[in-house]
């Protein structure tokens, strides 16, 4: 489904930010990306969805060559792939629901697919009675629901999570997680970019870890390992 072919990427002239990075993730993985902040986990991310494209390699996505998409067909393409952030991104003028269903209006889905959809991606996230509630209204792991909810609506085929529990308590983290190896085990991929050894170790996942720009172990059942 994913793969990283001899990938470097160089910014300016001298900053090396992934160096020959190769490696495959397929459909239905749950993969943790694991490394110190800097191992190049946020550049293989930004790559994967378009947003950079590579100084050397190849980047593919299912049928997809990722760094040879135009402009006009990136948005197409990134509605296979549902990204959640560390900060949410939510917008703080709407509610729980509107904020799911702006993502829907966006791609020009008629009113009654988004009435229809909508509560069913929230109450898959656990929110079925937060839609009218502002983000200024919910806790840190709710609004991380949200932003789950509006990642999924697509049903995209890989979830991209980038240090999804970051500015979460211990609680909140673990609900996050538990709600990610849900999303997992109902069919979809799980890419999990985190510094967070306690989570990668808990997981017993495949644990692909980085440090300065290149892939240093890649393990089936991982452990945040790096020397």
């Amino acid at each position: 489904m994913i793969e990283f072919q001899g990938v470097s990427k160089v910014y300016g002239h001298t900053t090396p930010a992934l160096e020959d990075v190769d490696f495959e993730i397929k459909p239905g993985e749950f993969v943790s990306l694991a490394g110190r902040s800097g191992a190049g986990k946020s550049t293989v991310i930004k790559l994967l969805i378009g947003e950079e494209q590579p100084s050397r390699g190849r980047v593919f996505f299912g049928q997809y060559e990722v760094n040879k998409l135009t402009s006009s067909e990136l948005p197409e393409f990134r509605r296979h792939i549902g990204v959640v952030f560390q900060d949410f991104r939510l917008l703080p003028t709407k509610t729980a629901h509107e904020n799911v269903a702006f993502a829907l209006e966006v791609a020009g889905r008629v009113q009654r697919e988004i009435d229809e959809l909508v509560p069913q991606v929230l109450d898959m996230v656990g929110l079925a009675d937060k839609g009218v509630n502002f983000p200024n209204e919910l806790s840190g792991g709710e609004k991380q629901r949200v932003a789950i909810a509006r990642a999924m609506i697509h049903r995209p085929e890989v979830i991209i999570a980038d240090e999804p529990t970051g500015n979460l308590d211990p609680f909140h983290t673990w609900e996050i997680i538990k709600l990610l190896e849900k999303i997992n085990e109902l069919g979809t991929t799980v890419v999990l970019a985190t510094h967070d050894r306690e989570v990668i170790n808990s997981l017993e996942r495949r644990v692909i870890t980085m440090d300065r720009g290149r892939v240093v172990r890649d393990e089936k059942k991982g452990k945040y390992i790096l020397v």
